[in-house]
């Protein structure tokens, strides 16, 4: 497998595109692949393709708008065979910029569920990832939470902490809430939630974990695996914040994706699907959940012990498509809230 990380656009961009023909792998034996994620175990999935398939993985690692940038430049001449990125939000984004086509393949539309991938098979979803809520111990009983909405109580206010409302993570509860709350209602909560800041909002996910350890505020909503990166880090400091909060799911519980299509201009489109499939294999959902602390996307697949300790949800009956098709009356219904 061959890496490379775009840092930046511009020339070493066209460098590093431009570095995807000179890696290895004769012309029709590489897949390349454009990829937000930066987890080590990913490489491990990549080597696993290569030894079961002979197809050679080259990847281009960079944020999820230079990567969508990135393909939107490069235009028909882009060497980009497959997109992977976090969040459904981000993936409707490529697909609405026209950067994904349409896949028929019976290996994907049977073994991922039809809510985590795009209607029509312009990208799927291949890992799961739980919008939970993270409690103070020693402040909060497990008893006083209950649903997303009522973090909006008069009870949380001065005690809840968030991310920022550019956020994606934020912005795709929000949307879902509009596809299942309608806007009025969906706006209602924003404002409430809004009410009850115990801080400006800030920082990535982990911060919010420490702020609450912290006593900052009682309460925050962050993503699953964030809780469980720091129950495994080496660092002492780490597992004594871990150790100090717990974490509740609140029913239903707002499902998000690590997901991946065909790129429309692929120039190797069937090694594109078979990665595709391979990822939706039961081989490739175990590497592509173990290490990452994602919940896998395929039914009956053995998930990372941290992740099974925080016990079990039910995950809310939205098509994640849903969220990027709300976002934008998402965002405006933060902004008119105050939520910056």
């Amino acid at each position: 497998m061959s890496r490379l990380r775009l840092w930046s656009t511009g020339f070493a961009a066209l460098f590093l595109s431009a570095g995807l023909a000179a890696c290895g792998g004769s012309d029709n034996k590489v897949v390349n692949v454009y990829s937000s994620r930066h987890y080590n175990q990913d490489d491990q999935l990549y080597k696993a393709f290569t030894d079961k398939t002979g197809i050679q993985v080259n990847v281009i690692e960079g944020k999820d708008a230079e990567l969508i940038e990135r393909i939107q430049s490069e235009g028909a001449n882009s060497p980009a065979d497959v997109l992977i990125t976090v969040d459904a939000g981000r993936l409707w984004q490529a697909e609405s910029k026209g950067l994904f086509q349409p896949v028929q393949s019976t290996v994907l539309t049977t073994e991922l569920p039809a809510d985590l991938r795009d209607p029509d098979g312009r990208w799927f979803g291949f890992a799961r990832r739980a919008r939970v809520i993270i409690y103070n111990k020693s402040k909060v009983q497990p008893s006083q939470l209950s649903t997303y909405q009522a973090l909006a109580n008069p009870e949380w206010k001065g005690k809840l902490c968030m991310r920022s409302s550019d956020n994606i993570y934020n912005q795709s509860l929000v949307a879902a809430a509009i596809a299942t709350d309608g806007e009025a209602k969906t706006e209602e909560w924003i404002k409430g939630i809004t009410a009850n800041f115990a801080r400006p909002p800030q920082g990535n996910d982990t911060a919010q974990i420490k702020a609450v350890a912290e006593g900052v505020c009682d309460v925050a909503v962050v993503n699953h695996y964030y809780l469980a990166r720091l129950m495994e880090s080496k660092e002492a400091g780490d597992r004594e914040i871990a150790a100090k909060v717990g974490v509740f799911f609140p029913q239903p519980t707002h499902i998000n994706v690590s997901g991946a299509g065909v790129a429309t201009n692929a120039p190797h489109k069937d090694n594109a699907i078979a990665f595709l499939e391979f990822l939706a294999s039961p081989e490739g959902q175990r590497y592509f959940t173990q290490g990452t602390y994602e919940y896998p996307a395929k039914a009956n697949t053995a998930e990372d012990a941290v992740v099974q300790s925080f016990g079990t949800f039910q995950a809310a009956p939205v098509n994640v498509d849903i969220y990027g098709a709300n976002n934008a009356e998402a965002v405006k219904i933060m902004d008119r809230a105050g939520w910056r």
